[in-house]
This record gives structure tokens, C-alpha cells and sequence, in this order.
């Protein structure tokens, strides 16, 4: 008669507990970070580059000087970078993950989710701050605005960053396929460089709407303000705070559609 076996013994061992948000974060971040920085380069170039061209020929139909035109055309282009990394190849970058089956490798970590958009997000955003800076400088210097007020990057960078890239990622893990998930980040900055560029005083009141949806707009208003002589700084600190809540809740959808996609 064979020997009785051991139940218990053939049970499987329990898993380990989950990293916290914080380790796990910080973990996702420094691959994502190795990972993007081999594009670093390439990246700041043509984020830049491309934010410039439009500083150039809008400067041949917009006059310089302290007007409102101005400065949407300076503060536009300079958000315009901060679109192309976060919302544009961001959404590129998770539809190909979910396209190709590299979710799956996420999936087997013991992070939260939240932790791997983030960490995605927080490493592609990082980049932009430089190429950010040096189109503010060129603008200004081209339409004749004042300097001094550009230490508010280092808030609207990471805000609008945020807001943009919840959305570019939700984009890329929603999209049925990789090609729909890049027409929708390009789609995405066309509607960041139409509606943050272009002046309001000749865009008509429907697009003005459209404009008010996107949340990018309030980091431009924000920036755009800053070059007045005397500032609001009550409304700077509005429009920042619109795009710190459309962060929370772009991310919150966007963690949503990972744990939606990963499940499948």
C-alpha cells in the first residue's frame, strides 16, 4: 500500500507581500529612466527643435513686445515639449507595450500599478525640463518678454507633465491596437500646439472651449502670465492647481486601463 503523502506539504508556499508604492516607484523609475536614456539625445532634439520651428514662424505673423499674442505663442511652444514626450510618445510607448505582450513581464512584478505608470510617466517627463528652458529662453528672447520669472517651470514642467502623461498612457493601454494608440498621441499634440500656440484673441469661441478642456492650456495660461510686469500670482497658483487635479485623476484613469489591460 503506498505511503500516505503529506497534504500540507504539497501545498504551494505562499507569495511574498507586495513592494510598497514608494520602493516600487523609485525601482520602475530608475529602469524606465536606463531605459529612455539611450533616446535622450534624439529626444531633447527634436522636442525642441520642433517647439523652436514654431517660435520662428509665428514670429513672422505675431509682433513682439508685451502683448497677449505674444505671450501665448512664447508659453505655447514651451509646453509644446512637455505634449511631444508626455502625451505623444508616451501613449506610443505603452501601446506597443501592450501590443507586443510587455505588460506581461510588469505584470509578474509584485508592484502596484500605480507604481509602473508612474514610474513610466515620471522617466519620459523627466527629460523635458531642459528643452522646456531652452525654448522659453529663445522665445524670449525672440518676442522681447522678461526672464525672470522662469524658475515657474519648475511647476508647470511636472504638472502639465502630469496631467499629459496620464492621458498619453491611458491612450496607449486603451487603444484596441498600436496603430490607433499613436493617432491618438499624435492627435493629442496637434490639439496641444493648435489650442496652446495659437493666440486666443483669434481663435473663435467653440475652439475656445475645446481649449478649456485640455489640460496643458492651464500650464500654458500659467507660464503666459508670468510675463506680465506685475503677475497674478493668485491665478498662476489656479491654473497650476487645475492641472495638479487633472493629474491625480488623468493618472488614476490611466492606472485603471493597466489593471484593465494586464488582466486580459
Amino acid at each position: 500500500m503506498p505511503p500516505q503523502t503529506d497534504r500540507r506539504a504539497a501545498a504551494p508556499a505562499p507569495l511574498g507581500p507586495s513592494a510598497r508604492l514608494l520602493p516600487a516607484l523609485a525601482a520602475v523609475y530608475r529602469a524606465q529612466l536606463a531605459r529612455a536614456r539611450v533616446a535622450r539625445i534624439p529626444l531633447l532634439f527634436v522636442a525642441t527643435f520642433q517647439s523652436v520651428g514654431i517660435l520662428v514662424m509665428m514670429r513672422g505673423v505675431v509682433d513682439a513686445g508685451q502683448t497677449s499674442a505674444a505671450r501665448s505663442v512664447v508659453a505655447g511652444s514651451s509646453v509644446l515639449v512637455v505634449a511631444f514626450v508626455a502625451l505623444n510618445l508616451l501613449a506610443q510607448y505603452f501601446g506597443k507595450l501592450r501590443a507586443t505582450g510587455g505588460l506581461d513581464h510588469y505584470a509578474t512584478l509584485p508592484v502596484p500599478a500605480a507604481s509602473v505608470v508612474l514610474g513610466a510617466a515620471g522617466a519620459y517627463a523627466s527629460f523635458t525640463l531642459p528643452g522646456t528652458v531652452a525654448t522659453a529662453v529663445i522665445g524670449g528672447v525672440m518676442f522681447g518678454l522678461p526672464l525672470g520669472q522662469l524658475w515657474v517651470l519648475l511647476a508647470v514642467v511636472p504638472l502639465a507633465g502630469a496631467a499629459l502623461s496620464g492621458l498619453g498612457a491611458a491612450c496607449g493601454l486603451l487603444a484596441p491596437r498600436q496603430e490607433i494608440a499613436t493617432m491618438l498621441g499624435q492627435l493629442g499634440m496637434s490639439a496641444a500646439l493648435l489650442l496652446g500656440v495659437l493666440p486666443v484673441d483669434h481663435l473663435p469661441q467653440p475652439v475656445l472651449w475645446l481649449r478649456d478642456l485640455l489640460p496643458s492650456t492651464y500650464g500654458v495660461e500659467a507660464f503666459a502670465r508670468t510675463f506680465d510686469p506685475h503677475p497674478d500670482w493668485g491665478m498662476v497658483a489656479a491654473d497650476l492647481g487645475v492641472c495638479a487635479a487633472v493629474g491625480v485623476a488623468s493618472l488614476a484613469i490611466a492606472t485603471w486601463a493597466y489593471r484593465r489591460a494586464v488582466s486580459r
